[in-house]
């Protein structure tokens, strides 16, 4: 029964993998409901930063911030968001594929690409692809830090600032619902009319400015990229926790299988066994 011994094992061995994969799945289930929420909540910020600075924008159509404006440099920044860990589907696959398609498009144009990576999956691709990456960070965990992603990105935009890049764009995993994610490519800078369109109310709006009109939309302009920059990367993380969520549960289904059709193959050879041992009792018997 060496064959029926060594069946057993695999059995064992897939049933402790099973374990594994469940576990998974339930932990990335409770993490997916917070993940969620957290990206929930921040949209409304988002909504409202964007309303107040196109209003401001209307309010002041003699001032022109640096990221509104189109520059003629021969070179693009791109801020891919990748997840740090693993077994989570085709979900890195899926964005970096879209995201090497952008950066060959841009090549293609004769435009050079620096790179910011956020997540260690998207950072070893960038590397391994030979994009530039000037700027990086890693093991932000479950929850987004917006102070540890304000230093990374912000090389970026204060290059865009000084006229060196003609654009900015964001890559990373739109949260659609618990089964479905979109990888998507976004400009970020320069900001344009219909990014920053607030609601028509047909109201005039005024505003009194402390220190003054520039100093304000500057540093709201700076506020209003960094939400959407956080607001990608809770959308990633939603993404993130299901996909992982959806791929244990595919593969707990699949080890399950794995284990029926295991035990169906060691039955069949332990019943081949035995039959051989009767059939040559029975002959020994009959030789006697």
């Amino acid at each position: 029964m060496a064959v029926g011994k060594e069946i057993r094992g695999k059995i064992k061995s897939v049933e402790n993998t099973k374990k594994i994969t469940k576990a998974m799945e339930m932990v990335a289930a409770s993490k997916m409901r917070k993940a969620q929420e957290r990206m929930l909540a921040a949209r409304p910020y988002s909504e409202k930063v964007r309303n107040i600075a196109a209003h401001l924008g209307e309010a002041n159509p003699e001032y022109t911030h640096p990221f509104m404006l189109v520059n003629d440099a021969k070179k693009a920044g791109v801020i891919v968001v990748t997840t740090d860990k693993g077994l989570c589907g085709g979900l890195n696959t899926n964005v970096l594929r879209v995201v090497i398609n952008k950066v060959r498009d841009l090549q293609a144009e004769g435009v050079a690409v620096d790179a910011v990576a956020i997540g260690n999956k998207g950072l070893g691709f960038l590397n391994r692809s030979g994009v530039k990456v000037i700027s990086q960070v890693t093991g932000l965990g479950d929850q987004p830090h917006l102070d540890k992603l304000i230093g990374p990105v912000k090389t970026l935009l204060d290059q865009y600032a000084q006229g060196k890049l003609n654009a900015v764009y964001l890559c990373y995993t739109k949260f659609i619902n618990t089964m479905k994610q979109e990888s998507v490519v976004e400009r970020l800078l320069p900001l344009s009319s219909e990014q920053m369109q607030a609601q028509k109310t047909g109201a005039s709006w005024e505003y009194i400015y402390e220190p003054d009109a520039q100093t304000v939309i500057d540093d709201l302009l700076v506020r209003y990229v960094e939400s959407l920059v956080y607001q990608a990367v809770a959308e990633n993380m939603a993404s993130e926790q299901s996909a992982r969520m959806v791929a244990m549960k595919a593969a707990t289904d699949n080890a399950g299988n794995v284990i029926s059709e295991l035990k169906l193959v060691y039955n069949k050879t332990r019943q081949a066994a035995i039959t051989t041992e009767l059939s040559e009792i029975v002959a020994g018997a009959a030789a006697v």
